[in-house]
């Protein structure tokens, strides 16, 4: 199938491919247990977050579940001031295989990109499926199938509803959006991302590439980036310990039980590699942030202490 034909967007182009900028690294609150998910256990407060997310060494944050933070634009510029951390992006989730959720999604996009917009003209929305809301999904989680995927006719349902979502946000805040592929969801594997990225616009769609997604769904992060380089207008930096995929695997277990038992570890600790992700970053321009990610699940690991030892390693790329 070809790509998609431009489709005229009226925001400025993402700023990704200015040579000579530095690269800016961040963090995000699902690091710390902050999940989009219906989960037992507790993530820390926001005010404790960002402290840590600064102390760190961080100089940005996704938004995180809405609510989490301040949601009117004074209050939030005030938590982030007082952690000198600047909004990146916000995650969104929505069913896009479902036409009836479309109008609520683009509603819910909107309303978060008003926010983002009163405090950076660069963040994303970073849009996503409704992951781990499909059984099927979240019991492969990592071991997908070609006939566990969509048919053709949900595939245009979906790929519909995701520029519904970026036009409206485009028009209405003049943000841009990009498309998180994410395990547990309809777009996990390699071929599940190449599909929607055929189906959608290159002019309105970006690609969130998470290493670590990438690589659970069974993909090689690099040739991602080398495939969907252009697309890839937001990066998540976030490692994947393949002996736990092969574990999940082999034991059965679901989306949560792999996140619970450490699939993704700190940087470093597992099979993506990061310094020629980066070597291929700096050699394409990019000048936009890199996010890491460390998902773990409420309350679990400490993530101060993982933050650190992150950024230390990022630091030894010399990021």
């Amino acid at each position: 199938m070809s790509s998609a034909p431009p489709t005229p967007c009226c925001c400025r182009q993402p700023p990704v491919r200015r040579r000579g900028q530095r690269i800016r690294i961040g963090n995000a609150p699902c690091s710390w247990g902050v999940l989009e998910f219906e989960l037992e256990g507790q993530a820390a407060a926001a005010d404790q977050v960002l402290w840590e997310m600064d102390s760190a060494g961080f100089e940005g944050t996704e938004l995180g579940d809405w609510g989490f933070m301040p949601t009117e634009p004074e209050p939030l510029r005030a938590l982030l001031g007082k952690h000198n951390l600047e909004l990146v992006g916000a995650f969104v989730p929505v069913a896009l295989v479902d036409e009836r959720a479309h109008e609520a999604g683009v509603a819910e996009a909107v309303k978060v990109a008003r926010l983002l917009a009163a405090l950076s003209d660069e963040a994303f929305i970073v849009l996503a499926d409704a992951n781990g809301s499909v059984p099927e999904r979240v019991k492969h989680a990592g071991r997908i199938r070609p006939d566990q995927g969509l048919s053709s006719e949900q595939w245009a349902t979906f790929a519909r509803g995701a520029e519904a979502v970026a036009r409206a946000v485009c028009e209405q805040t003049d943000l841009r959006t990009v498309f998180h592929h994410h395990c547990a969801g309809f777009v996990e594997t390699p071929a599940e991302v190449t599909a929607l990225m055929e189906r959608t616009s290159p002019e309105l769609l970006g690609l969130c590439l998470d290493m670590g997604h990438y690589a659970f769904g069974g993909g090689d992060p690099m040739q991602a980036l080398e495939r969907f380089g252009d697309r890839a207008w937001h990066i998540h930096y976030k490692d994947f310990d393949a002996e736990i995929g092969r574990r999940a695997a082999a034991q059965g277990w679901d989306y949560f039980e792999a996140v619970r038992q450490g699939v993704f570890c700190e940087l470093g600790a597992g099979t993506v590699n990061f310094e020629a992700i980066t070597g291929w970053l700096r050699g394409q321009g990019y000048g936009g942030w890199i996010i890491v990610e460390q998902d773990v699940l409420p309350g679990m690991g400490s993530p101060f202490e993982s933050a650190r030892r992150n950024r230390g390693f990022l630091r030894a790329l010399a990021l």
